[in-house]
């Protein structure tokens, strides 16, 4: 790229959500700290974060804090604060927002900027002493010509680094890398993309569209060709963020056992979800269903409604009908989800950055 090129900037806080309790306890620093839940591993509940020092040990997101539990024999468990977390993110957004960037907010703890420089590194830097000033917290900085490219950068610097990733340099870096490498491909789609004899990232880029075609569709078999290659979009959209849904989900303490007491639940969390729409005021679109059998078997299941709609009784009948599905097994967890209309052109495929998807 020439001088004053236009560059893509991923900023990613490190350990957000467990750095953010550090910050609150600074007794914590440098210990097996672990957020989750109630706080309490005894409890049923999963892993939301964990200190370096934890994942250290094989503790990670969507562990049971229970299996977290004897991994850690002394780690420090938490509970989830939200609020604090949002207020931190907060003050992380307006910072880098001071840098005379535009800012694309992806979640509590990861942006894309978009700036046109002749450094980017200089602007990555910038962006990591300007965090750590305002807010105590450190960052890693990933560098592209694109955002597919910048997100995978980061990952590369962490922790508190600065990667440069580009096309220049693409096969060099990630070539022989495994697929699950790429952003947007996890366990299952590198699974099914090793059935296919393609396990590296240089193979996904050298295999024939149509037989990725012919496995994922045509959508997403061209887009898995496309992301071998590290192609993808580099615009950067400072709109405000938008959610695409409105889930609520709930991990029993004691095991449902019976189709009436699945009926029930479900039923409350839609409630809870309805209310949640209600105060967006966007129309729903479609209503799904998560359900966690024991001992630990995740499925999930979604109802595309007729039309879009604002009528509360549409989607409850909706999680009623997904919740006749369920298998006569033993839940430990349950998911509700309304997807709604998003305002772009009234497209509900429209790919705003989704949080707290179930």
């Amino acid at each position: 790229m020439g001088t004053d090129a236009a560059w893509v900037l991923h900023v990613d806080l490190d350990q957000f959500v467990a750095a953010v309790e550090v910050l609150r306890r600074p007794e914590l620093a440098g210990k097996q700290v672990v957020v989750g839940g109630h706080g309490d591993p005894t409890e049923r509940g999963v892993v939301s974060t964990a200190s370096y020092e934890a994942r250290e040990r094989g503790v990670h997101s969507g562990m049971p804090l229970r299996v977290a539990a004897r991994k850690l024999p002394d780690g420090v468990f938490l509970p989830v604060d939200a609020a604090a977390y949002e207020a931190a993110s907060e003050r992380v957004m307006a910072t880098l927002r001071s840098l005379g960037v535009v800012v694309e907010v992806l979640g509590w703890d990861e942006a894309f900027l978009g700036a046109r420089t002749d450094d980017p590194e200089l602007l990555a830097r910038r962006a990591q002493e300007a965090v750590l000033r305002a807010t105590d917290l450190h960052c890693s900085v990933g560098i592209g010509d694109n955002k597919v490219r910048a997100k995978i950068a980061t990952d590369l610097g962490k922790p508190a680094g600065v990667f440069r990733l580009t096309s220049e340099n693409w096969f060099d870096v990630m070539g022989e890398r495994p697929t699950i490498a790429l952003w947007g491909v996890g366990s299952k789609v590198s699974r099914r993309l090793s059935a296919l004899g393609v396990t590296t990232v240089r193979e996904l880029a050298g295999s024939p569209v149509d037989a990725l075609v012919a496995e994922f569709g045509p959508r997403m078999g061209v887009w898995y060709h496309e992301l071998g290659h590290g192609i993808g979009p580099a615009a950067v959209d400072d709109a405000p963020w938008v959610p695409r849904g409105h889930s609520r989900e709930t991990t029993f303490q004691q095991n449902l056992t019976t189709p009436e007491q699945v009926r029930e639940a479900v039923s409350a969390l839609a409630r809870e979800v309805v209310e949640d729409v209600a105060q967006d005021g966007r129309p729903v679109v479609r209503v799904a269903l998560k359900v966690r059998y024991a001992p630990f078997v995740t499925t999930g299941m979604s109802r595309r409604l007729p039309a879009p709609t604002t009528d509360a009784a549409a989607v409850l009948e909706a999680a009623a009908a997904l919740a006749e599905r369920v298998e006569d097994r033993e839940v430990r967890l349950l998911g509700v989800r309304a997807e709604m209309l998003m305002p772009r052109d009234g497209d509900p495929a429209d790919r705003t950055p989704v949080r707290g998807r179930i």
